[in-house]
């Protein structure tokens, strides 16, 4: 036993440990990997809780209506999310590979002209004209060096910002539907019933708890805040669209 709980004595520490801010203030605890997966999940998540929510409010207890409307709300939200996504980070690309072909153009051309604008950009960034003078010089001595350099100053993109269409796309759907998956299982599960509407609002509550714990690590925000003001949030969309279902139910019966 006491090895149990010596084992077990870690888990305050721990929970202390995610539950606080960051200690400092330039720590991202891996932002670029958790941020897409969580705001996806946000996105699936709150989107099906509250469609699920309307179509109870409309159709009462039918599990057939709620089940269908959730898995439909799963497979239409989530291939648009990573449709969305792909065209979005793709048209990024296409729009980077254009101004670097339009840059390499322009360096061979009109480097002269080249050499002001990137000199004027860097100016206004408070250097002197001879500091500016000095980086130029420098920075054109590379051609490939400089068409990065006017891409990132001039257009401000950057291939390191981007991620793949692909992987976002895929990525995208993934996490929407692991969040649109926690509203709908009950019903999956139970087959519709009192208990599984309950079931699926608490663990949507809590989901949406944990989420906002997740968004604290990248806003350096309190945790149980920004949990308590994600569920907030979520439970507040999905009061208004059964509040919004039951009227409409009324309505046409």
């Amino acid at each position: 036993m006491s090895r149990l709980v010596d084992r077990l004595a870690w888990i305050p520490a721990r929970l202390r440990s995610v539950l606080e801010p960051p200690a400092n203030p330039h720590e991202t605890r891996g932002a670029s990997v958790v941020r897409p997966i969580v705001f996806g999940a946000t996105d699936g998540l709150v989107c099906n809780l509250s469609l699920i929510m309307g179509v109870a409010g409309a159709a009462g207890e039918d599990p057939h209506s709620i089940i269908i409307a959730g898995v439909a709300g799963l497979l239409a939200g989530g291939f648009s999310m990573a449709v969305g996504e792909y065209i979005s980070v793709r048209s990024q690309r296409e729009l980077l590979d254009y101004q670097i072909d339009l840059q390499r153009h322009q360096l061979h051309h009109t480097p002269e002209q080249e050499y002001a604008v990137l000199r004027e950009i860097y100016e206004a960034k408070g250097l002197s004209r001879a500091e500016a003078d000095l980086i130029v010089r420098r920075i054109m001595k590379d051609p490939e060096r400089a068409i990065d350099t006017f891409v990132r100053e001039e257009i401000g993109l950057s291939a390191e910002t981007m991620g793949s269409p692909v992987a976002a796309g895929i990525g995208s759907l993934s996490a929407f539907v692991v969040g649109a998956m926690v509203p709908l299982l009950p019903f999956l599960i139970l087959g519709g019933g009192r208990v599984a509407f309950v079931l699926s609002i608490a663990g949507s509550g809590v989901a949406l708890f944990a989420i906002g714990i997740g968004v604290s690590r990248l806003t350096h925000r309190h945790a149980i805040w920004t949990g308590v003001r994600q569920a907030a949030m979520g439970g507040l969309a999905a009061a208004v669209t059964y509040g919004i279902g039951l009227l409409l139910g009324t309505a046409v019966h």
